[in-house]
């Protein structure tokens, strides 16, 4: 089922997800659903379930969608339930990230080159994976959604003060989106 996407001012979004009880099947397997079909819905690359609405541990990434840029991204699609970092790089890089929660808004974030993830897939088959490039910055934007952290908690001062009026209107429910949002 394609849901609302939260968007910035949600307390949803500031909480710490509780970890997926992944004894419950049949809601992962839901939840795991309306992700996908949201994700496809809203036309973006990655999602995690406080951005509809669910406090938990679980998040979506799929880049096929960016292959015209990044073209290593061809079959990259993953599922990720209680996802755990193991190990970042001490190395950085920079790119400009948006977010299906903070519509119209693109920044420069700083994030490790690459890291190491431990996650259930959606079979619940346990998985170590490295990630680097684009594919690791989709997995890292994420996660940060499951801690309650925000892509624009991570710019620069003097441009989190240039995108503070669009955020203020965002969080007031005025924001033009391709796709339904919700703020609560």
């Amino acid at each position: 089922m394609v849901r609302p996407i939260y968007v910035y001012g949600s307390e949803v979004l500031r909480k710490t997800a509780a970890p997926a009880d992944i004894s419950d099947k049949e809601y992962i397997s839901s939840l795991v659903t309306d992700l996908k079909e949201t994700l496809a819905k809203a036309e973006g690359c990655g999602l995690a379930a406080p951005q509809i609405g669910e406090s938990v541990r679980v998040l979506i990434v799929d880049g096929r969608e960016m292959t015209d840029v990044y073209p290593y991204l061809k079959d990259f699609t993953r599922v990720m339930i209680n996802p755990v970092v193991i190990e970042e790089s001490s190395k950085t890089c920079v790119y400009s990230e948006g977010c299906l929660s903070v519509p119209g808004i693109y920044c420069d974030v700083t994030r490790p080159e690459s890291m190491t993830v431990e996650y259930l897939d959606e079979n619940l088959v346990k998985r170590t994976e490295t990630f680097d490039k684009f594919a690791c910055r989709m997995v890292q934007h994420e996660m940060s959604h499951l801690d309650g952290d925000l892509f624009v908690d991570h710019v620069a001062p003097i441009r989190k003060k240039i995108i503070s009026k669009k955020l203020a209107n965002i969080s007031k429910g005025r924001v033009p989106a391709r796709y339904t949002t919700k703020i609560k």
